[in-house]
């Protein structure tokens, strides 16, 4: 396995006087109708557990998360996205209305609908989820425990715009920092980082070097993570720091985390030409050290955007057309053992096809297998597959809300 070394330019933050004008509300909209990888639990109220939930076209399947048993059918529209709220029972539904809550233990898509044109990134971090809607810029935030006393209706929650809608993402920090991306509906070019008062928020950083950023992950000591087209942002400190990759071209689109761990895994692509959805290689970003390398992977080891989570150990687990979840040391950049799981695979056609995806809960791997219409539940420690549903229909997204 060949790793490729690329060095690091700091591009220091821009510490700007300047305020930005920006909104915050505490009045929420009344309710209306109904997604990436984001961290399970992270200190809920919520008593009941949670389930798992599973997409498919036209409706949403919720199952148990030990015996994978098909607990309720809801119906939906025909293309959802599944994105984990963070409080171990409540799951953001995509709809054409907007982010909607899955209640995984009535279960029950409730009325509580957060308006949004074009719902995108759900964020979770230090107690607040993080709601971004690509079609207006805007960034809604709210405690993520806000469901505790049930769904009678939206609670209370800031908001922030930016200059103008792009697909973008924004994270609060432990300080109240909220650090979000930059950019228009024709391109993205970088992030601020925005300290709240009262009824406005002022710029403490900005950073302009992530053409086309997308994607968020915050690994250990608050590190934050977005992709470039040309490599990698890193947000800490009050300040930016890009990471240069070392292809021309060498797009990272989604990071993989650990908050226990500085290493971030991201996906990497270095041919802006290429056909389909496939990668063979991932970055392994040291936020610690501030450090960048790329990792190509074997020939028969290859993956899309929804195929990589983080696990046992603070290890990576690659969920590989050769049906194999492989696994992947970040420290040393080795694959160190692999589980076979499902049948090998073929990449998609579209990004919103129906292929194999892995969500992590502790030290349990759910996979969908869209060939067979199943899911499957992987021991991770021991790569056992300790539960097997078919479903009724294909499966397509994936999330998990147990607490």
């Amino acid at each position: 396995m060949m790793k490729r070394h690329t060095r690091l330019t700091a591009a220091a933050a821009v510490f700007a006087g300047i305020s930005l004008i920006a909104t915050a509300c505490a009045t929420p909209a009344d309710p209306a109708g109904g997604s990436g990888a984001t961290p399970t639990d992270e200190g809920s109220s919520a008593s009941a557990q949670g389930r798992v939930a599973v997409s498919y076209p036209g409706g949403i399947a919720v199952l148990d998360p030990e015996t994978l048993e098909v607990v309720a059918e809801l119906d939906s529209d025909e293309f959802t996205r599944l994105n984990t709220f963070g409080d171990g029972r409540t799951i953001a539904v995509t709809t054409s209305e907007g982010f909607q809550m899955l209640d995984t233990v009535e279960p029950a898509l409730t009325d509580v609908v957060f308006d949004a044109s074009a719902p995108g990134h759900v964020v979770v971090h230090h107690g607040k989820t993080v709601l971004f809607d690509d079609g207006t810029g805007t960034t809604t935030i709210l405690d993520t425990d806000a469901f505790a006393d049930g769904y009678d209706g939206l609670p209370e929650t800031t908001t922030y715009t930016a200059d103008a809608p792009h697909h973008g993402v924004s994270i609060v920090l432990e300080d109240g920092t909220l650090v979000t991306t930059v950019g228009t509906a024709e391109s993205r070019s970088g992030a601020v980082a925005l300290h709240p008062h009262d009824d406005h928020f002022d710029e403490a950083a900005s950073s302009d070097q992530c053409p086309g950023i997308h994607g968020e992950g915050t690994a250990a000591d608050e590190a934050v993570i977005f992709g470039c087209e040309d490599g990698a942002l890193l947000f800490q400190g009050d300040e930016f720091v890009k990471f240069d990759a070392p292809d021309e071209f060498g797009r990272m689109g989604n990071a993989f985390v650990s908050e226990s761990s500085p290493i971030v895994v991201g996906d990497y692509k270095n041919d802006p030409d290429a056909e389909g959805y496939l990668l063979g290689a991932v970055t392994l970003i040291d936020t610690a050290e501030q450090t960048f390398e790329v990792v190509d992977l074997p020939d028969e080891v290859q993956y899309t955007f929804r195929d990589i989570a983080r696990g046992p150990g603070d290890l990576a687990y690659i969920l590989s057309t050769d049906g194999q979840i492989h696994v992947l040391d970040p420290e040393s950049g080795a694959l160190t053992g692999a589980y076979p799981v499902v049948e090998p695979w073929e990449g998609p056609a579209q990004w919103q096809d129906a292929h194999p995806a892995i969500k992590v809960n502790g030290d349990i791997a759910y996979v969908t297998e869209p060939a067979a219409n199943a899911v499957h539940a992987v021991d991770l420690t021991s790569g056992e597959v300790i539960a097997t549903v078919e479903l009724d229909h294909t499966p397509n997204e994936l999330a998990v809300a147990i607490g």
